[in-house]
């Protein structure tokens, strides 16, 4: 059921002074559309408070525009502006030390809930000390000359070690010959060319086929058991 005129009347005029900005009928019927007013009688409400005087109103063509009675209304002068400006300035910066306090807050609140609870601790103390013992024992057996490593075991990662050596010398002896037969008669000058096409050797990263041959030679020569 639909408010009395005076009902409505107060509900629009209250309306468009609280917004205190130009409105159509649309605006102000959309608005309220759950004080249940329709349009027609927002339309003759408006006409009313604007012959009544208590609205301003002006007409584009065929549409009528509202808006409140500015003299209603206490407009600050320029040093009442200036000090609401410097408490805006105020309330911002209190604004913004309050965010930082939060995400302070926050911060901490995630670093507690990220910490180990007291029995994960216990836990992984337990753990290390386990691990600590076992390379203690390990140390002690070095230290007494035991070997670690069994002869088979030893010999099985020379024998692989070997082969990759000797698979490293025929590939780098194969890239040579190669290598020679491109740039003999190239006009380029070969330093030029390698680093054009972005090859590089074995020096340029640091390794040296011959180190890993005497590590080779040195293992042989080495007493077994040791």
């Amino acid at each position: 059921m639909a408010p009395k005129s005076e009902s409505a009347e107060a509900i629009v005029l209250n309306f468009v002074n609280e917004q205190n900005r130009p409105l159509n009928t649309q605006n102000v019927a959309d608005a309220l559309q759950k004080f249940n007013i329709k349009k027609t009688a927002i339309q003759k409400t408006l006409d009313n408070l604007a012959d009544n005087g208590r609205v301003s109103f002006k007409e584009y063509g065929k549409q009528k525009i509202y808006l409140a009675r500015q003299d209603q209304f206490n407009i600050p002068n320029s040093e009442e502006l200036n000090q609401m400006k410097e408490q805006n300035a105020n309330l911002q910066k209190q604004l913004e030390e309050q965010k930082k306090a939060i995400s302070e807050v926050e911060a901490e609140i995630k670093s507690l809930q990220s910490n180990l609870t007291l029995e994960q601790i216990c836990s992984r103390k337990a753990e290390l000390r386990m691990e600590v013992q076992e390379m203690e024992n390990k140390l002690t057996k070095l230290r007494g000359g035991v070997t670690l490593v069994s002869p088979e075991e030893r010999k099985a990662v020379e024998s692989m070690l070997s082969e990759k050596i000797s698979q490293w010398r025929k590939r780098k002896r194969m890239f040579k010959d190669i290598w020679d037969t491109l740039t003999e008669n190239s006009p380029k000058d070969p330093k030029e060319l390698r680093e054009e096409l972005g090859i590089e050797y074995d020096e340029d990263v640091g390794v040296s086929l011959q180190s890993y041959s005497d590590l080779i030679q040195q293992g042989k020569k080495r007493p077994r058991g040791h």
